[in-house]
Formats: structure tokens, C-alpha cells, sequence
């Protein structure tokens, strides 16, 4: 028996599965779990010493590579002066200035993970439009919540189902789903839905349905619809983004969006998720308005050291050099 056989036997016995999230279960694939010790650059050591090249990166959170001497260097120098203060601390600033920048939104709010900043997207949405209705894509993942399991992608579409025992009814009555790529259906459940639709969520590059990128004129399309129809454009670049381009899908399709979700690569491997946008939307937000979303652990000290170390590292001539090879 294996190191990692070993291991996944006790682990069957203290966690569902023996996993913290179903895909890692190897059920799409057979097979025994691989359990890791080590990650350095694109190898990958498991416990039983042999060594992987990793091309799934955390699933894209780790885009400099494993154990980074950038990253690891600055979340050691954060840690050594606390973990957590449960209070404002400068490394937010620094980090957000820097995403600022590049995504080009006015104001952002860091949380702990791609879902909790949908989730916290789409209650601003449905505030700020006075609407409850969501459309969505096909195929399309915005993370582990209610309203956006349906027909959604990732671990869900893994086990080939349409959404999650455990969601109400009700909680996904409201959710629109289009055919991605499919201007004219948008446009028809829009004019079925008149005045109802709190915000269109989508993946500029759906990643969870086989990255597929979006056809010449959709993503001007949405944005035109969206105008039209007073509804909201929230865009999920937690894959997309600082991966795609330098600012991102929307930069590198030129859409310019009223919200948009991040995740992955601005945590640079650790627990992080962003939201960010127009200044009066965000202005909505607690403490400034009647839109509440916290979180002890938003803006953690170590979280914020790390993406800063990794986004600072993803400049324009980066993405120069990887257009060009």
C-alpha cells in the first residue's frame, strides 16, 4: 500500500469522502487520490516521494509555480508580525491599488473565496437594480451558492448534475440560463423577463465547460443588452484574471464591466476573493450603505502579502513575452 492509499484510507473516516472538495476525490477519473508534501516551480512531490509536473496550478491559483521565493519570502516576513489583527492593515492598500490599476474598477473589496465575492455580487446587484432575477450561462461556474448551481460547471458538472440536492426550489426560480455565446437567447429571455433581471454573471472564457472563448461581437452584445435592459454585467474572472492578459479578459476583449469577480491568482495560493467596480455601486457596500457583507478574515495580512508578491511580478512585458513565444 501506498504512502498516499494509506493516508486517503484515514481520511475517508474524518472528512465526506475523505476530501475538503469533491473533485479531489479522483471519482471522475478512478483511481486512489494522490496526497502531496512538497510543491516547488511545476513539480509536484506526493508522499510516497514520486515527483508530478503540475499543470493544474492549484487550479490556477499558483501562477508563478509552486513555493515562489517572492511568495513564500512575503508571507513569512507577514506572518512573523501576526496572522490576523481583525483590522485594517497597509497590505490591503497595496494590494488593492495594484488590482485597481489593472483591472481598471474604481473601488474593490477583498473577501475569502471566489463564491463568498459572488455571492456578495450579486446581493449589490440585486440592490442596486431593485431586481431579484439572475441570468447566467450554461456551463458557466460562479461557485459553491443557491442561485448560481444551476446548470453550472466545475465539481457540479463533474458528477454530471444539473445542480445541488440541498437547493430550495425557490432559490433557483430566479436564475435565467442562456446558451453561452448565444447573443439572440440572451436578448429573448431579457424581453421575457421585462425589468426583471438583476445582472447577466458570466466567465469571459468558460473555463468549466472546456475553455471555450467567447465568439467575436457576444461580450459586445451583452454589454449592449445590458445597457438596454437596465441590467447589470457582472464578469467572473476568477480564472481569467491576470491570466488571460495583463488586466484580465476584460482587458483583453475590451469590455468593460460593472462588476467583476476575483479570485485565484490575486490570493497567490492562498484563501482570497475580490469584488470590485463602479464607484456607486460600490459605495452601496457597508459601512457606506445599506449593502452588508464582512468577514473576519477579509484582507488578511498573509493573503494580501502573497498576491501582492504575485501581481506586482505580472507585468505588461510578461504577457509580451508569452504572446510572442
Amino acid at each position: 500500500m501506498t504512502r498516499s492509499e494509506a493516508l486517503y484510507n484515514e481520511a475517508v473516516g474524518l472528512m465526506p469522502g475523505g476530501v475538503n472538495s469533491p473533485v479531489r476525490a479522483f471519482r471522475a477519473v478512478g483511481g486512489t487520490p494522490l496526497y502531496f508534501q512538497k510543491g516547488e516551480g511545476a513539480i509536484l512531490t506526493d508522499a510516497d516521494g514520486q515527483e508530478y509536473i503540475d499543470y493544474v496550478s492549484s487550479w490556477g491559483a499558483v501562477i508563478l509555480g509552486h513555493a515562489h521565493p517572492a511568495v513564500t519570502e512575503a508571507v513569512a516576513e507577514a506572518a512573523a508580525k501576526g496572522t490576523s489583527y481583525g483590522a485594517p492593515h497597509e497590505g490591503e492598500i497595496t494590494l488593492a491599488r495594484e488590482v485597481i490599476q489593472r483591472k481598471g474598477i474604481d473601488r474593490v473589496r477583498f473577501v475569502n473565496s471566489g463564491t463568498e465575492a459572488s455571492l456578495a455580487a450579486v446581493r449589490l446587484a440585486r440592490a442596486a437594480t431593485g431586481r431579484t432575477k439572475l441570468l447566467k450561462f450554461e456551463g458557466n461556474y460562479h461557485g459553491a451558492i443557491d442561485p448560481l448551481l444551476a446548470k453550472a460547471g466545475s465539481g457540479v458538472a463533474t458528477f454530471g448534475l444539473p445542480d445541488s440536492a440541498g437547493v430550495p426550489a425557490d432559490a433557483a426560480k430566479g436564475t435565467l440560463t442562456a446558451r453561452y455565446n448565444d447573443a439572440e437567447d440572451v436578448r429573448r429571455l431579457l424581453e421575457a423577463n421585462p425589468s426583471e433581471v438583476a445582472a447577466i454573471l458570466l466567465e469571459p472564457v468558460a473555463g468549466n465547460m472546456g475553455l471555450v472563448p467567447p465568439v467575436p461581437g457576444f461580450l459586445e452584445s451583452l454589454r449592449s443588452l445590458c445597457d438596454a435592459h437596465g441590467t447589470l454585467l457582472v464578469v467572473d474572472e476568477v480564472m481569467t484574471g491576470f491570466r488571460v492578459a495583463a488586466g484580465g479578459a476584460t482587458a483583453r476583449y475590451s469590455l468593460k464591466p460593472d462588476l467583476v469577480i476575483m479570485g485565484k491568482v490575486i490570493g497567490g495560493g492562498l484563501p482570497v476573493g475580490a469584488y470590485g467596480g463602479r464607484k456607486d455601486l460600490m459605495e452601496m457596500v457597508a459601512p457606506l450603505g445599506p449593502v452588508y457583507q464582512a468577514g473576519t478574515l477579509s484582507g488578511n495580512p498573509l493573503a494580501m502579502a502573497a498576491g501582492h508578491a504575485v501581481v506586482s511580478r505580472l507585468t505588461p512585458d510578461v504577457y509580451d513575452r508569452l504572446e510572442a513565444a
